[in-house]
């Protein structure tokens, strides 16, 4: 459904010799030329010890980590950052650590300390993510203009970015970036740049060309796309351009659906090419178990016939509901204003669901069904079938 952006996100780690800053210099030494040391008082007892160096405060702080000791790894690497600020694998260290314990609301500030010694597109990226995931939007959007998926990307010609200029009476294109789902996402602001007086055309994979077409005019994306443009953008910047906040997103695009319906629809797995693929879909005992329920109708495009995502939208506007992983097939149902539950996981939750919470501001539709406990798809089906029948479906 998305883009391999979803696994850059940062994961440092430990270093296991710390001999080896000697050789890079990392860590610094008082250059400063010493007076030989007194000679001991008979009435002063010398002390037992050597005060510990920074390889050795670093060598206990790695050894404390790999034995699960956080709170004392944590301790010794800041203490490490306090006396040596550029001490660049005490912050990456830091960091590996805050990750795997999936502490999301203290790793913003680690991110940006090493972001102001070592910058790269790479850490921008990670922190967008984080600020994302913690509602930040106004913070992250500078941050996500350097995840990979924009970068790997050029448009042919003398053609600018559209950066937030005004837009009446100019043509804008906006290209595809990352997976179907994302661009049933981003659509949303189609009629927002329509209002700011754009004329709008969207370049996307032939898939979503249908489902689009009642919106705006759609080309093929690719190396060989051709019109007169003034402008284009990647569909993924288009929140940060037009500034969009938790408060102010505007709606789904309003794609024709039935009030109501019968059945109820269900997608248990995604693109199994998917980075995090092993996250998000479900193993085969839990998807057989959902495919069970009572009038369940199997979403998946193979099982359907399906030749794009309009034939999808045509099944699902006849379904009471829907229940789905994270997929496109989420985001379609969810934008028809079906009621749609997204089974999501415990922990490396994409960004754009949140953190705990089980709404969505993108979706009013969707109800977000995580797992009670990293892997436990069972307990998550369970709460399915809960709401389920607490909506008779």
């Amino acid at each position: 459904m998305k883009s391999s952006d979803v696994a850059r996100v940062i994961d440092f780690p430990l270093a296991l010799l710390a001999v080896s800053f000697f050789r890079s210099g990392e860590i610094k030494h008082d250059a400063t030329p010493k007076s030989p040391p007194p000679p001991p008082s008979p009435n002063v007892k010398a002390p037992m010890t050597e005060p510990l160096t920074l390889e050795d405060r670093f060598r206990r702080a790695v050894a404390d980590q790999r034995a699960g000791r956080l709170a004392e790894a944590e301790a010794q690497y800041r203490a490490l950052i306090a006396a040596q600020p550029d001490l660049l694998i005490a912050h990456q260290n830091l960091i590996a650590l805050l990750r795997a314990a999936q502490r999301l609301h203290d790793l913003p500030a680690a991110y940006e300390a090493l972001l102001a010694l070592a910058p790269s597109d790479e850490l921008h990226f990670a922190l967008a993510t984080n600020l994302l995931s913690l509602g930040r939007y106004a913070e992250a959007w500078p941050h996500y203009e350097h995840r990979p998926a924009k970068a790997a990307f050029r448009m042919d010609g003398a053609r600018p970015e559209w950066r937030g200029e005004p837009l009446a009476g100019k043509a804008l294109l906006i290209v595809q970036e990352q997976g179907l789902g994302d661009q049933i996402q981003m659509a949303r602001f189609i009629p927002q740049l329509r209002a700011l007086g754009a004329t709008v055309t969207f370049a996307c994979t032939e898939p979503l060309t249908r489902l689009l077409e009642p919106f705006c005019p759609t080309i093929a994306r690719g190396p060989g796309m051709r019109g007169v443009w003034d402008y284009w953008i990647p569909s993924m910047s288009l929140p940060y351009r037009l500034g969009a906040t938790l408060e102010t997103l505007p709606p789904p695009l309003a794609i024709a659906s039935h009030p109501s319906g019968r059945g109820v629809g269900v997608l248990t797995r995604g693109n199994p090419l998917h980075p995090m693929d092993a996250y998000r879909s479900l193993p085969d005992a839990q998807a057989e178990a959902l495919l069970a329920f009572p009038g369940a109708v199997d979403l998946d495009p193979a099982a359907l016939g399906a030749r794009d995502l309009a034939d999808v939208a045509e099944v699902i506007a006849g379904l009471a509901c829907i229940v789905s992983v994270d997929t496109a097939a989420a985001h379609l149902a969810a934008s028809m204003g079906k009621p749609t539950f997204i089974l999501l996981p415990a922990t490396w939750t994409d960004w754009r669901w949140g953190l705990e919470r089980a709404d969505s501001p993108w979706y009013p539709a969707a109800r977000l069904v995580r797992q009670p406990a990293p892997g436990d798809w069972a307990g998550a089906i369970e709460k399915v079938r809960g709401e389920l029948a607490a909506l008779g479906a």
